[in-house]
């Protein structure tokens, strides 16, 4: 399947590639709009996998027999694909992790230990719009350090208020930890601007792209930022398996956070040496099948074409807004200059876990809660709200669903 050379995605031939798409819930036709949460998985993923296990089913790096190579081989082919995806040169700047909250605790304890390590006084800043996982692993660095934590304010729209950056990046700023986009409102924020001020006080520059890598092509060069970190299940491969990217002189200078397998040079009870980066990241018998996985889910959304996923989400969303705007009782939450990826709002008189419930009736999931974010709720003086995210599958077929099972919750209601 190549889109590349078509100026939009056939979503026909698109919904074929995902098996759990073809089923009913309560009778009615899947309507999956919950891709913030987690992609739906392809063919070419479900294979991948299977095929690590029917043929490849091996540990990685030591073995010499033939499974062992094949599997090493998929397994550190991977990291090309990643740097490709990425639009990088150097495979060795790609670590493994289980996913972007590894990645930040990984990054959180080892900036937090070893010859450069944080100190008390030293100041770290994220934002009001970010994921528990942007949030926790600083706040757990911060009361074992004595490192101070310090969150730029969004306003009543939803947008960072960036204006508050010449007082919040000091030069005691030692890190600036940003997500790309907002997974609960979908915002895009404005990095440029954040990490150019983190770069006038010479800040390592972290940016959460768990929300925009399955939906944008982020270039960690063109961005400008010392660490990236994606999960693979929200790029369409499988949950287990996700990337830490930095630049290769940032993380050779990382001491490593857990001590194991693999990632030693050499081991003696008077001390012990590591292996080279990335590897010295890598403790343990990692995912074997997901990293594989993962690659195949970053194939396909290469092969149908970012720029054309991009283009037709954005389409969606802006037609779902439209239509939300239109039912009674709907109030969208937040109105950002840019959004991607998802739409959050509630229903006059109800709440979402209850709407959520009863449109799950209608076949149609979305996700209703705080989405790991609830310091941005409490900004926004909301206990929970409902939230309809697209995919590459989505089609205005599922916004019409949508439509139909939020007026089928209010009239429930009425």
């Amino acid at each position: 399947m190549d889109h590349s050379k078509s100026s939009e995605i056939n979503l026909e031939m698109i919904r074929r590639h995902f098996p759990a798409l073809d089923q009913k819930v309560h009778g009615e036709k899947l309507v999956y709009l919950d891709s913030a949460a987690t992609t739906q998985k392809p063919l070419e993923v479900i294979e991948a996998v299977d095929s690590v296990y029917r043929q490849d089913c091996a540990n990685v790096h030591r073995g010499v027999h033939t499974l062992s190579e094949r599997a090493t081989a998929r397994y550190e082919d991977v990291r090309n694909k990643v740097a490709k995806f990425l639009g990088t040169e150097e495979s060795r700047e790609v670590v493994f992790t289980r996913g972007v909250t590894e990645a930040m605790n990984l990054l959180a304890n080892s900036l937090g230990s070893g010859d450069h390590a944080l100190v008390p006084g030293d100041e770290i800043v994220i934002g009001t719009l970010d994921h528990h996982a942007n949030i926790v692993p600083w706040q757990m660095l911060c009361e074992k350090n004595g490192t101070i934590l310090k969150v730029i304010p969004c306003d009543d729209q939803g947008e960072l208020v960036l204006s508050e950056l010449d007082s919040l990046v000091t030069d005691r700023t030692k890190v600036v930890s940003i997500g790309h986009v907002s997974n609960a409102i979908g915002t895009v924020n404005d990095i440029d601007r954040v990490f150019a001020a983190a770069k006038n006080v010479g800040a390592v520059t972290i940016l959460d792209a768990a929300q925009s890598a399955p939906h944008m092509s982020i270039n960690p060069i063109d961005i400008g930022c010392d660490f990236l970190t994606f999960s693979g299940h929200k790029t369409y491969g499988p949950t287990g398996a996700g990337v830490l990217w930095g630049k290769l002189e940032k993380l050779e200078k990382l001491p490593p956070w857990q001590g194991g397998g693999d990632m030693i040079k050499t081991v003696s009870f008077d001390r012990s040496s590591y292996a080279e980066v990335p590897w010295k990241f890598e403790a343990g018998t990692p995912d074997i099948a997901a990293v594989i996985g993962m690659g195949a889910g970053l194939d396909f959304l290469d092969n149908v074409g970012r720029s054309h996923v991009k283009a037709h989400e954005d389409a969606l969303l802006e037609s779902m807004e439209s239509k939300l705007r239109n039912i009674e009782g709907v109030r969208i939450v937040g109105e950002p200059l840019k959004r991607s990826c998802c739409i959050s709002f509630t229903l006059d008189g109800i709440h979402p876990h209850d709407a959520a419930t009863i449109m799950d009736q209608s076949g149609v999931a979305i996700r209703a809660g705080h989405h790991c974010a609830m310091p941005l709720m409490k900004r926004l003086g909301l206990p929970a709200t409902i939230r309809a995210s697209v995919g590459m599958h989505n089609g205005e077929d599922d916004i019409d669903a949508l439509v139909d099972s939020i007026k089928a919750v209010r009239e429930i209601f009425a």
